[in-house]
């Protein structure tokens, strides 16, 4: 059996894991989110292979 993850839907599930377990982790978690995904537009991903 070959399980193929790719990292944007494990994130998701463990920030939706935290986000219900601490409430207040929301605001956190959506900032570091349109951190990561404004310096990914702005530098591009295109050197990146996770």
């Amino acid at each position: 059996m070959n399980i193929n993850l790719t990292f944007g839907p494990v994130v998701a599930l463990i920030a939706g894991v935290l986000i219900l377990a601490i409430p207040r982790l929301l605001n956190y978690i959506i900032a570091l989110y349109l951190i990561v995904i404004g310096l990914v537009g702005l530098f591009g991903a295109g050197h990146l292979h996770l």
